[in-house]
């Protein structure tokens, strides 16, 4: 029997999508040996909230930190409680989101177990008392099967990879108090900027679309964003090109030094397919791509592919989604 922590990501008191698909994550290693999940939520006081939507996703018992210095991540504070609670946990998995917050805090949270950690999982599975996972490498060429020695492993999952699935549990509630004083934290987040306002996060978008160097100017991204809209669960992203050139806002950039996404259908307009964008998109499910030049690396990885001016077919694909969608 082994039990699992899974760490439920908030944001602004609320969890994200990632909160979830770690939850199902922990469930289903959990399940394979008849153990337990735990999820872990930090905030200010009120976050105990959060318990019964990580109860109805799979975890048996929600551990709730609450104090002022959680309202914002709190670097050392919540590395500090959220490593004393896997230590004491006697976990064989500690599962983190392959978020900014969570890149940032389970790197920490190994660092003082001294143990192993693996990032951007796309699967995790036990072998006996062996964690085996499965995460891209070579940007994205070669997906890699690592064992996890150390006790306990740490994984961090990939965005869209574990599908949230209800599995409803007691999530009896446990209570943990900071370690230490928060408020004397050396680092203090005062302030928490969010790239692209209010739309739809590209981690969390089931749909992205996404703009590169064909577009040939800023003001003719309107036609992702016509083609996002049509969709209406659809974030736009961008090549790092695009947003090097000031066409786009930096947080929209999806490759290797972007986001790592992987939407269930990722439209690429324009977009040739350099090596550094495909590592942050190859793993989508449904790739469409859109491009003049029938020799552009995108269609080598592409479900299906267009080839064409954009500027006649994304319009006329725009037309037909919102049609599609009119139909119901």
């Amino acid at each position: 029997m082994a039990n699992v922590f899974a760490f439920a990501e908030t944001r602004n008191g609320e969890l994200r999508k990632i909160a979830l698909e770690a939850v199902t994550a922990a469930r289903s290693v959990a399940d394979a040996t008849g153990g337990q999940v735990h999820a872990f939520v930090a905030g200010a006081t009120g976050i105990e909230h959060c318990a019964a939507q990580l109860a109805k996703y799979g975890a048996d018992e929600v551990v709730v930190a609450e104090h002022g210095a959680f309202s914002k991540y709190n670097p050392e504070a919540v590395a500090a409680i959220v490593a004393e609670r896997v230590r004491t946990g006697g976990y064989r998995v500690a599962i983190f989101p392959t978020s900014a917050l969570g890149s940032d805090l389970a790197p920490r949270v190994a660092a003082k177990l001294g143990v192993g950690l693996v990032t951007d999982v796309t699967d995790i599975k036990l072998d006996g008392d062996a964690v085996i996972v499965k995460h891209p490498v070579n940007i994205g060429k070669v997906l890699a099967t690592v064992k996890i020695a150390s006790n306990p492993a740490l994984v961090a999952i990939r965005a869209n990879m574990f599908t949230p699935v209800e599995n409803p549990r007691a999530g009896t509630i446990q209570r943990a108090a900071p370690v230490g004083d928060p408020d004397a934290s050396r680092v203090v987040v005062k302030e928490v900027k969010l790239g692209g306002g209010t739309k739809l996060d590209l981690g969390e978008a089931p749909v992205i679309v996404s703009g590169g160097r064909g577009l040939k100017g800023p003001e003719n991204f309107q036609l992702v964003e016509d083609l996002a809209a049509a969709f209406g669960n659809a974030a736009v992203g961008a090549t790092r090109v695009v947003t090097d050139e000031g066409w786009r806002p930096h947080s929209d950039q999806i490759g290797q030094t972007g986001r790592l996404v992987s939407p269930d259908l990722y439209v690429a307009v324009g977009i040739s397919g350099a090596i550094q964008h495909l590592a942050g998109m190859r793993t989508s499910r449904t790739i469409v791509a859109i491009n003049k030049d029938k020799e552009a690396p995108i269609f080598k990885i592409a479900d299906y592919g267009i080839v064409g001016d954009l500027f006649e077919i994304v319009p006329a694909l725009t037309a037909a989604v919102k049609e599609a969608r009119a139909r119901g």
